[in-house]
């Protein structure tokens, strides 16, 4: 596994596993699969469900905790300073920790910079190593970071083959903020997987199309997180660390980006207006 050390010297695992859309019922046991396998990050959100099950996974797990990085995020009917504060001690909770290794305002809405406030003062209780966000445009993301006393570590954003984000990495570098993917694969849309030039790198490699993603993003020096309960998926994802992309394939495919999400626009009210629809129980 390769590490990144964060703008207050966290190190973090490049590689995680993410736990979205993965039941509670089912995230304790694909959790420790993963454990075995090697993986050390693992990422959730209030808004997937299943912290409770990610927690029994740590609580079984033989594997020290201070060698484990977990991450949540706090969901935007969390808001304020208040309100996400207390959120993130019954995240604690239902997790059974004492402390987080990351927490990250999960959307640009609502009152987030009381929730970010709330993340301030958590950290400097130490019940969080690291603060961060997740899905800021560089306008509001460097809102956040002129008027708070703390940078943000981590802005997790969508990036992939289709939607590679390089101007909006250049500024995160500019202010020391770590870029950390979501969607690495697009949940599998417009056929990337089939997608001609990631298939001839990766024959080129003797890998998948998946593996030249997660290569591509690493050199790239970007952290992900990708979303897998299958036990044969998260190995080959594990699998990326014994090649390199060449200046040719990187070249070929930066001819892929379209600059435009897969999904939506944050910036977009349509964006908000979906988000609102989830359905979330706190």
């Amino acid at each position: 596994m390769e590490y990144i050390s964060l703008n207050n010297q966290v190190k973090m695992p490049l590689l995680g596993l993410g736990v979205f859309q993965i039941p509670d019922s089912e995230c304790e046991k694909v959790v420790l699969e993963a454990i075995e396998m090697g993986y050390r990050l693992f990422d959730t959100a209030q808004m997937y469900g299943n912290e409770a099950g990610l927690g029994r996974a740590l609580k079984k797990t033989s594997v020290p905790r201070e060698e484990l990085f977990i991450t949540t995020k706090v969901w935007f009917s969390n808001a304020g300073e208040q309100k996400a504060k207390a959120s993130v001690e019954k995240s604690l909770a239902k997790m059974q920790l004492d402390h987080l290794d990351l927490v990250l305002v999960h959307q640009p809405f609502n009152d987030y910079y009381g929730t970010y406030r709330a993340l301030e003062t958590l950290h400097k209780e130490g019940k969080i190593r690291a603060i961060g966000v997740s899905n800021f445009y560089p306008d509001r993301l460097a809102d956040l970071i002129a008027f708070n006393e703390i940078p943000p570590a981590i802005n997790q954003i969508e990036i992939n083959p289709f939607f590679q984000r390089h101007p909006e990495q250049e500024f995160m570098q500019k202010h020391q903020v770590q870029p950390q993917a979501w969607s690495p694969f697009a949940q599998g849309k417009s056929g990337i997987f089939k997608h001609p030039i990631l298939q001839q790198i990766a024959k080129k490699h003797h890998k998948t199309p998946a593996q030249v993603i997660l290569r591509w993003l690493l050199q790239r020096q970007i952290s992900v997180v990708f979303k897998s309960a299958k036990k044969e998926r998260i190995v080959e994802n594990g699998q990326i660390f014994d090649f390199r992309l060449d200046s040719e394939d990187l070249a070929q495919i930066a001819t892929i980006d379209t600059r435009q999400s897969v999904f939506f626009d944050h910036r977009e009210p349509k964006g908000l207006e979906y988000l609102r629809t989830i359905p979330f129980n706190s």
